[in-house]
């Protein structure tokens, strides 16, 4: 089974998300769990944790049909001391808010370096985050988003995923999400069959599809390759609609969170809609 949504929003509380996402015909929604451009935002409230829970159980949403996305601000691979503790605490509190309300994964972008230390060192310091807040909290999986690898973003490729997951101590509750539009603008080719299935044969081998805990189906304004990170929506861009087919059809991706970051909301009831019937 499918769990096709989108990443809506959690204006006016958390638990609007689920509502949200029923609205559009979704089984699966991504969220913010706070203010994403804060980094000390007010605690969740205990109306607005059961509140949240109560919704999704009204609206069928489990804890595997949920894939939070963690703040741009957070940086685990911060090379300077004070940018790294901030973006610790930041996200220890993000992973403690979804063992609050009943998710069983965050997603996040890995780190960057910032031209300030090597990408080694800035991985090492990524899973030492990764290690910490899983010390700190039970329950949650850290899940390593694919990035587009635009400026010195670390993650763009699978053996960057590979060396940060070897380096986390409870392999159990670390996953992967990939990000298609990333995944192209890396320079991995999703656009026909063969390519497609060459690369996640290589995400199997590399990293192991048993770490693969959800999916960003978003098309792109970049071509192959260029390395940049623009999101667009799904068919308008230069990945088309046959990748997405393929997600679809292929039971690898049962059971999971997938998850439309795509820029038009309008669009997202829609989108689903086609995805949906793109599993027939």
């Amino acid at each position: 089974m499918k769990y096709i949504g989108a990443h809506v929003s959690a204006s006016g509380g958390v638990e609007n998300a689920p509502v949200n996402a029923a609205a559009i015909g979704a089984t699966a929604f991504g969220l913010f769990t706070r203010n994403q451009r804060q980094w000390s935002p007010k605690p969740l409230e205990k109306k607005n944790i059961s509140a949240f829970r109560r919704n999704c159980d009204k609206h069928g949403f489990g804890p595997g049909q949920i894939l939070p996305h963690d703040s741009y601000l957070i940086n685990l691979g911060h090379p300077e001391k004070e940018g790294l503790e901030k973006s610790r605490a930041a996200f220890l509190d993000e992973m403690q808010r979804c063992e609050q309300l009943g998710i069983d994964r965050l997603n996040f972008h890995p780190g960057s370096h910032l031209n300030k230390i090597s990408g080694e060192q800035c991985m090492q310091i990524i899973a030492e985050s990764i290690n910490i807040a899983l010390d700190n909290t039970s329950g949650v999986a850290a899940v390593i988003e694919n990035t587009a690898g635009q400026g010195t973003n670390l993650g763009y490729s699978f053996e960057h995923l590979r060396y940060i997951i070897d380096l986390v101590e409870d392999k159990d509750r670390v996953g992967v999400c990939i990000d298609t539009a990333h995944a192209y603008s890396a320079g991995y080719d999703l656009k026909n069959i063969a390519t497609f299935n060459k690369v996640f044969g290589d995400f199997d081998e590399i990293v192991g599809r048993k770490y693969l805990m959800g999916m960003h189906l978003n098309d792109s304004k970049k071509v192959l390759g260029s390395r940049v990170d623009r999101h667009d929506s799904l068919g308008k861009g230069t990945l088309g609609t046959e990748p997405f087919r393929f997600i679809m059809k292929d039971p690898r991706f049962d059971h999971m969170p997938l998850i439309l970051e795509t820029p038009d909301p309008e669009l997202w009831a829609d989108e689903i809609a086609t995805l949906k019937k793109m599993q027939f």
